[in-house]
């Protein structure tokens, strides 16, 4: 399967979000992406750092907001790998592979819980692809 197939099927196509991204997990380059959802090569780079634990990045992130499509999100949640953030009642869930960070974004009717559990279930099985 494509990249965007997975962007088109496994993210979006579960009908939880409205647009997704998957990038790599250096945050230098967009594999696949939703039409309108373009990131910056900086909001990129940041969300790298933050998902990869590079020293301050959550820190920053927690202080100053995460961007993602020229969009501020205030950071709810940063774990090992995974981040939720919200503007609103817009959010999105951010989840990493062994080679992959996948974004995946709900509009204001869309659920919390269920975006990220899109984005996770997609991370999880990109992981035991080795991917």
């Amino acid at each position: 399967m494509s990249w965007q197939a997975y962007v088109d099927t496994s993210l979006v196509g579960t009908g939880q979000l409205d647009k997704a991204a998957i990038i790599s997990v250096a945050g230098d380059s967009t594999w696949a992406t939703s039409a309108g959802f373009t990131l910056s090569a900086s909001e990129m780079k940041a969300i790298a750092d933050v998902v990869t634990d590079s020293p301050g990045a959550k820190d920053k992130a927690f202080a100053d907001g995460l961007y993602i499509s020229g969009e501020r999100y205030v950071i709810a949640r940063a774990e090992e790998g995974s981040i939720y953030a919200r503007k609103g009642r817009e959010g999105v869930a951010v989840a990493k592979t062994n080679q992959a960070i996948l974004i995946g974004h709900h509009n204001e009717e869309g659920v919390a819980g269920n975006a990220t559990q899109a984005v996770e279930k997609l991370a999880e099985y990109l992981v035991g692809l080795k991917y």
